[in-house]
């Protein structure tokens, strides 16, 4: 290595730590000086992951949220196991069902190839990733405030408590945003999240067999696919447009054909807010667009780990 290109690194590794150590808050150009192309790197990589495979952008978008409902969107979902450590990949709510980590991986790698090392953290990636995958399924872009850092340690008590199952009802759903500092608008905006991406027949199984707000014909048409008894893996889409940002999930909720139990709560025809909110969102998709783009961005305010705190992960699997 050249002289030159030694003292540009210890330059830029002395910037990057002074940088990271001054900024208290979370703001949208963070690596604008540290590293311009870290943003650009990101969204290449979704985009392509997303062209292999549709539905990866739904499993990236939901990373985000549940990584940000444990204990905060400090990156601590990314952990894996080891002998002495449990994490939250075994968590209930994401046992057999978070997906997406081989891609975060490849982002990883890129990026900090990129910056010529280890700048941007996992935890600002899930949060990127998460609008860039919206934005690849025909959604709009928003801003992502950044300088998150990465948790050293994760819970995987958080991730069975905190994140809403899908068999929750409404209450339950409401008193976890709330406990979040979320309202009932950004429990029904980021619902719409579920107009893309698939459901496993373990988390509808019961709402299409035993609940009776469910159109009897939607019901019928998905009982092929997740017989009464079985492992529950096969899968069906959360809304008839499942590869596209759109709301038509909101329109299903209409006419009782939200897949889970938890989408269908929503929307009772009682003529309560949140049905207010469903409807008006079913016909309004440039509103729905522009208010998903807060409420994620406000969930993406979840204690942060910022400044000091934390660390900037070489690996997203483990602590450094």
């Amino acid at each position: 290595m050249s002289v030159y290109r030694s003292l540009f690194l210890v330059a830029f590794v002395v910037v990057v730590a002074t940088a990271f150590h001054a900024s208290a808050q979370l703001d949208p150009g963070f690596y604008d000086k540290v590293c311009p192309q870290a943003l650009p790197t990101i969204k290449a990589v979704v985009e392509q992951a997303v062209a292999r495979e549709k539905r990866m952008g739904a499993s990236l978008l939901r990373l985000h949220f549940h990584d940000c409902f444990a204990t905060g969107c400090d990156g601590s979902l990314l952990l894996d196991d080891t002998p002495t450590f449990t994490g939250e990949k075994t968590a209930l709510p994401n046992l057999n069902s978070v997906r997406g980590f081989d891609v975060i991986d490849q982002i990883k790698a890129a990026v900090d190839s990129a910056c010529y090392g280890s700048v941007v953290s996992c935890a600002d990636i899930l949060a990127i990733t998460a609008r860039d995958s919206v934005v690849a399924l025909g959604g709009q872009p928003y801003i992502v405030p950044l300088g998150r850092r990465d948790s050293r340690t994760a819970s995987k008590e958080a991730a069975n408590t905190r994140i809403p199952a899908p068999f929750s009802n409404f209450s339950a759903l409401l008193s976890s945003f709330q406990s979040q500092g979320l309202t009932l608008e950004d429990l029904v905006i980021l619902s719409g999240a579920h107009t893309i991406g698939l459901a496993r027949c373990t988390n509808f199984r019961s709402h299409i067999y035993n609940d009776t707000d469910i159109d009897p014909a939607f019901a019928d048409s998905l009982k092929t696919e997740c017989p009464v008894t079985g492992d529950g893996n096969n899968t069906a889409p959360l809304d008839a447009t499942t590869t596209v940002f759109d709301t038509v999930y909101y329109s299903g909720l209409l006419y009782k054909k939200g897949l889970l139990h938890s989408d269908q709560e929503l929307f009772k025809g009682d003529g309560s807010a949140s049905d207010g909110l469903v409807s008006y969102y079913s016909a309004n998709p440039t509103a729905f667009w522009a208010d998903f783009g807060v409420s994620i961005v406000k969930m993406g305010k979840l204690n942060p780990l910022t400044g000091s705190d934390g660390e900037i992960r070489l690996n997203c699997r483990r602590v450094n």
